[in-house]
């Protein structure tokens, strides 16, 4: 079952791909990458609370009132991920958005994992997380210079 959660993300991974530079067509297209993240957030919206009511998993009142302040950074999140892409990839190509972006991911999952951040099982820096962080930071030269 986890390879077939794993083969899952990887796919969900080649789909987003496209994400960023979808919207950077759509920001070239306004003029700026912000109505263009704010129409990529405004579809995501609708999709999602669509599924959530269509699925019965509508949250009550009670339960997001009792969520921690710092759940509203996810969203922050989500606006500088969709933004932030738009805007660069047609500077820098999707390929080097794309291992910058994974690299950053990775070496501050790596962090968030070995301090438990977050409610997170602590799993703790190896030497062969590290070798992988590195290497992540490798293929950005490589993809840079390449």
């Amino acid at each position: 079952m986890l390879n077939l959660t794993l083969l899952v993300a990887v796919l969900i991974g080649a789909c987003f791909a496209t994400q960023p530079v979808i919207n950077a067509v759509a920001g070239q297209a306004f003029g700026s990458a912000l109505p263009a993240a704010a129409l990529s957030v405004a579809i995501t919206f609708v999709l999602t609370a669509g599924l959530t009511v269509a699925t019965g998993t509508t949250p009550s009142i009670g339960a997001v009132m009792a969520l921690p302040w710092w759940i509203v950074l996810g969203g922050v999140i989500g606006v500088l991920v969709v933004a932030g892409a738009a805007a660069i990839v047609p500077v820098t190509g999707a390929a080097l958005f794309f291992v910058c972006f994974v690299a950053g991911q990775l070496g501050a999952s790596v962090l968030l994992d070995h301090f438990g951040a977050i409610g997170l099982a602590v799993r703790e820096i190896s030497p062969l997380r590290l070798l992988g962080v590195i290497m992540a930071f490798g293929g950005v030269l490589c993809v840079r210079f390449g």
